[in-house]
């Protein structure tokens, strides 16, 4: 059996244990989240709605939340100096479906699963704490180094050079006196 649900503005065809990333769905990791948006049922007999189907509803665990890529949105103006650049991360909800239930059945509670600790307090749990390999000890900075020597003497400045006679100017042609040539 299958159902065609609605969520979030998108429709997702749905069935039994499929696992589907919806549109961020309040509720933590392990509750159980209820859709009652049923636009179909499908099947021995299949099930239209108006625009939904009368007392159908899908029932799915929240295996996770989490974000999606970093969209840019980035606009530019040409020739005027104008841009704007702004991130985006759209937030989703990964659900299990559980079951498709109808007649206005309620979804059947499963028991929670013992969260376990992650590996490395695992070990420590257990008693088996492993000696993770620890970095060496960093080396002391060598001493300061030694100063600068001191400046050399100045050498003796020189006489100026003297200045260069000021250059002949070129002599110019006079005006043309006639202007168009016929």
């Amino acid at each position: 059996m299958f159902a065609v649900i609605k969520t979030g503005g998108k429709q997702y065809r749905v069935a039994a244990d499929d696992v589907i990333a919806v549109d961020k769905v309040k509720g933590e990791r392990g509750e159980i989240v209820e859709f009652g948006e049923v636009l179909l049922l499908g099947g021995d007999t299949v099930q239209v709605g108006n625009p939904t189907v009368g007392g159908a509803s899908v029932a799915g665990e929240v295996v996770d939340q989490a974000r999606g890529p970093k969209v840019i949105a980035f606009k530019k103006r040409r020739r005027q100096n104008s841009r704007r650049k702004r991130g985006h991360r759209q937030e989703f909800t990964v659900v299990r479906i559980t079951e498709i239930l109808t007649e206005g059945r309620k979804p059947t509670p499963r028991p929670k699963a013992e969260a376990s600790p992650p590996p490395a307090e695992a070990a420590v749990v257990s008693g088996e704490a492993e000696q993770a390999p620890q970095k060496p000890a960093r080396k002391a900075k060598p001493a300061a180094k030694k100063p600068a020597a001191p400046p050399k003497a100045a050498a003796p400045k020189t006489a100026k050079k003297p200045a260069k006679a000021p250059a002949k100017t070129a002599k110019t042609k006079p005006a043309s006196k006639g202007g168009k040539k016929k």
